[in-house]
């Protein structure tokens, strides 16, 4: 179909034909509203004339109208009128890098600064679940910024929808351009398919990462990577052989761009690089200094502090040098080789993370979109990355001594597996859990909850006896973080102090009460070869000279990272060593947005500055916003700020040394409730948004989280665990009644972030009764639960007319679920998703990331900045080098 200048669909107005290709012809056109050029995509009618195909292809180009990147050409709009079905885009002027090519090969600055800009650029898809599936030179345009990314608008989504509905209209690869004959379009298509696209199999990030192996082959030559005299012999070349090496063709290429290329066109999917991201990193080190490089080399602590290497090393080389410098006995003292790595595709990294204790191999924590978390294993010295199943809700793992098992708390629970696999058994009931270590006898310590000592219980099962008791006149209010010594009797942990800034390192042993101090710490303690106690303070990685055999500390701490992650609410630090002298540690990003989103999660706008938000509560009239975030300056401890809601100024509510989060407001606006901490407990306080002192709400011996002051005034609701198991929800009068608490249950479910109906009547609240959270109502105070979410929702927020409820789905949408009273029970539609959240993390994922505007038509999302990396864990190899370079 081909369409005259001067055509409208809806408001635009075409103006010149630009190309035409099999999936379509472009136009450039006028945006009559917005007076801004733009390009016009009519998909073909055999395409069109489909309503199937037609809404699938709409709900899909929703999800990728939210790439937004600058080396990504936007996809504005879609619309069908008239039995022509188009696609809105940014309209870009230049030419293709299949053009370019066409002058020969390019020089390799401009292959490396293309080769970076693609590569992020897929990342950035991939983390959001879009695979291009036809990248190409002809689909990379080089403008005056930097390269585009053609045909996301014709990309594949990777969602569970679209697998149970079969194939998608955006599974189709897009074709070459019409100056090809029948047979070079399919030709043209298929150099660049990866293998697994050949077999018709799934395609996934890697299968782009196959195809920008190619595109890079083609710059750096200026050749094909792969060819034939005919369809079957150029199919027989891609899946049995490799192109000779870019260096034989382009002599002044650097070998490692050799290796990089070469991995990408591996023939299995597993022996690829695993993300793009991978990619852009090892170009950017090869552009950094890669034309001196012959092989690789360790790299200085000084430069690689900022280098990063993916989950999965998947080139030979690259692995061989890092375990031949792993698994010597004897490493020069300044020979230190760092890389960083993210989590798989997909996912987050959590809370934790252990090697294990030849340092070959990384248990962690990883989070799914809707914040639940798994346990998984990866090889420093292969290439294996697997999940373990029953691992749901895994907290902070660690090894057994000989490396065979894997301890984690899960549900309250001490749990055990086989590292190389079977199910997961349980070793006693735990409480949270806090960290816990093994030791060479078989027998495990562990912190259980805040105000309670040290446990030890037999790793084969048993019950547990306590190891240590908190001393009052240290006004240690939880011990935390065990870590066994060499000797396997003596071991170390965080002594919580009242005053936070009192906290303390403690050597503990067993069958003993008698404790010492050794040192300040913000974190527990984790012990390294050959002799040292590895510790946070005020946002730093320290090492403390420690004398095994003496049982003593050594001269003064020695920093080794300035920005550690750990968590000041939990005093966790994200630190393991193993005994090869290799040292993991955990790095944190604090760069994040208050983003302004609509229903169709397109970005309106950011609120105040870059921060490290946590958690953001818009005021009952909407004038202002409080967040709770991060001071790096004072230790990562979180602060209460209030913003005004248009402009973004802000002034900061709290500034205790303590943690105060989760904030609440009151119905006037005039006072928020929070959570902070007292005397070792995490108790509610309030305070006014004018002037004034904190004012006590709550206080009592279990920690409180989740705080809401009810729209009415009359209750404050929280979560506790008052009973010693999970949290149940309780309630406090706050006027006119007695001031006492009362439970709503005391049941073995986990009961948490319960948020209270415009007009105080019902409760909407989080449950894991089903065996996963799901959001559930009910009637306030003494109704039963109506589940409202289906497969997993965390996060429910109001509406402020209460016609409507938000939630978090496990996939990380935004749901809305109609409301209507009906008396004794609330008639609720079916969930409706509304756009992806695309949280800044989901680590703590029951804070409330998001808030909703009084019209229910805008949200306030923390997201992370536009510039920000993803938290990494950083592993170190011969980790003592850092000391010698301080």
């Amino acid at each position: 179909m081909t369409l005259s200048a001067g055509t409208r669909l809806g408001p635009y107005e075409l103006v010149a034909p630009l190309g035409a290709g099999g999936m379509g012809e472009v136009y450039r056109a006028r945006d009559t509203r917005l007076e801004r050029t733009v390009a016009i995509k009519v998909l073909p009618e055999h395409l069109s004339s489909s309503t199937d195909y037609r809404q699938r292809f709409e709900r899909e180009a929703k999800t990728i109208s939210q790439l937004s990147h600058p080396h990504i050409c936007a996809l504005y709009d879609v619309g069908h009128q008239e039995g022509v079905e188009f696609l809105v885009m940014e309209y870009l002027e230049g030419e293709t890098l299949s053009d370019r090519l066409t002058r020969g090969a390019l020089p390799f600055d401009q292959v490396a600064r293309y080769g970076i800009e693609i590569a992020d650029a897929l990342d950035k898809a991939h983390r959001q679940g879009v695979v291009h599936r036809d990248l190409k030179p002809g689909n990379v345009m080089i403008t005056k910024s930097g390269v585009k990314l053609l045909d996301f608008g014709l990309a594949k989504v990777v969602s569970p929808a679209a697998k149970r509905s079969g194939a998608s209209l955006t599974t189709l690869p897009t074709q070459a351009g019409a100056d090809l004959t029948a047979e070079g379009t399919i030709l043209g298509t298929f150099q660049y398919m990866a293998p697994e696209q050949l077999e018709g199999k799934e395609a996934d990030a890697r299968t782009d990462i196959f195809a920008l192996g190619c595109v890079l082959y083609e710059l750096a030559t200026g050749r094909k990577a792969f060819s034939g005299n005919s369809q079957a012999s150029l199919i027989s070349s891609i899946m049995g052989t490799y192109p000779p090496a870019v260096s034989t063709i382009s002599p002044t290429t650097p070998p490692a761009f050799d290796r990089l290329v070469r991995t990408c066109l591996a023939k299995d999917p597993d022996e690829r690089w695993q993300s793009a991201g991978d990619v852009a990193r090892q170009l950017e080190w090869i552009a950094e200094d890669g034309s001196a490089v012959t092989s690789v080399s360790p790299v200085s602590s000084r430069r690689s502090s900022t280098g990063r290497l993916a989950w999965l090393v998947a080139a030979v080389a690259i692995l061989a040098a890092i375990a031949a410098l792993m698994f010597r006995r004897v490493p020069t003292p300044d020979e230190v080789v760092r890389f960083t790595l993210s989590a798989p595709p997909g996912l987050q990294l959590g809370m934790a993370a252990a090697l294990s204790p030849d340092g070959r191999r990384i248990a962690f924590v990883a989070l799914d979109p809707g914040g639940k978390p798994t346990l998984w294993l990866r090889s420093l010295d292969g290439l294996a990355l697997r999940s373990f199943p029953g691992t749901e809700n895994a907290r902070f793992p660690f090894w057994s001594p000989d490396g065979r098992s894997i301890a984690f708390f899960s549900n309250q629970r001490l749990r055990r597996v086989e590292a190389d696999g079977g199910s997961p058994q349980t070793i006693c009931k735990s409480g949270l859990g806090f960290g816990g270590s093994w030791s060479r006898d078989g027998t495990i310590v562990f912190s259980s909850f805040f105000g309670t000592g040290i446990a030890a219980v037999p790793a084969a099962g048993g019950t547990p006896v306590p190891a240590t008791t908190l001393a009052t006149s240290r006004r240690d209010s939880a011990h935390l973080w065990p870590m066994f010594l060499p000797d396997g009797r003596h071991f170390v942990f965080m002594a919580r102090n009242f005053d936070p800034e009192n906290s303390v390192v403690i050597l503990g042993s067993l069958g003993s009460t008698e404790t010492r101090p050794l040192f300040r710490a913000d974190s527990g303690a984790v012990y390294a070869e050959p002799g040292y106690l590895l510790f946070a303070r005020e946002s730093a990685l320290l090492a403390q000279k420690f004398d095994v055999g003496r049982l003593r500390i050594e001269g003064e701490a020695t920093p080794l990272v300035e920005r550690v992650r750990f968590y000041t609410p939990e005093s966790a630090i994200l630190a393991s060593a193993a005994s090869n002298g290799t040292l993991l540690y955990g790095v944190w990003n604090h760069q994040k947005r208050l983003v302004s989103v609509d229903r169709k999660g397109r970005e309106l706008g950011t609120l105040g500055d870059v921060a490290d938000y946590e958690e953001v509560v818009i005021s009952p009239d909407g004038n202002r916003v409080v967040v709770s975030r991060r001071d790096p300056a004072k230790g990562q401890n979180l602060d209460l700020w209030l913003l005004d809601s248009i402009s973004g100024v802000g002034s900061r509510l709290t500034s205790d040394r303590t943690d105060e989060l989760s904030p609440s407001w009151f119905p006037d606006g005039q006072e928020v409730a929070y959570i902070t901490e007292h005397a070792g407990f995490y108790d509610v306080s309030a305070r006014s948004v004018g002037s004034g002192p904190e004012r006590l709400l709550l206080q009592t011996k279990f920690d409180k989280t989740f705080p809401e002051v009810s729209p009415d005034g009359r209750f404050l609701g929280y979560a506790s665990a008052e009973t010693g198991g999970f949290n149940d929800l309780a309630f406090l009068p706050l006027s006119g009644e007695a001031r006492s608490t009362r439970l709503t249950s005391t049941t073995e479910f986990d009961e948490s972030y319960l948020t209270f109906s415009p007009d105080s009547r019902w409760l909407a609240y989080q449950s894991d009764e089903s065996g996963q959270a799901e959001v559930y109502v009910r009637r306030f105070p003494d109704g039963s639960g109506q589940r409202i979410s289906s497969s997993g929702g965390v996060m429910p927020i109001w509406r402020r007319d209460g016609k409507e409820l938000f939630f978090q789905s496990r996939d990380g949408m935004l749901m809305s679920v109609a409301i209507r009273d009906a008396g004794s029970r609330l008639q609720t539609g079916p969930p409706q998703p509304l756009f992806e959240l695309r949280l800044s993390d989901t680590i703590l994922p029951f804070r409330r990331k998001y808030d909703v505007s009084q019209d229910g038509e805008r949200f306030l999302v923390i997201r992370r900045a536009a510039d920000s990396d993803p938290d990494t864990v950083a592993v170190a190899l011969n980790w003592t080098g850092m000391l010698h370079k301080q």
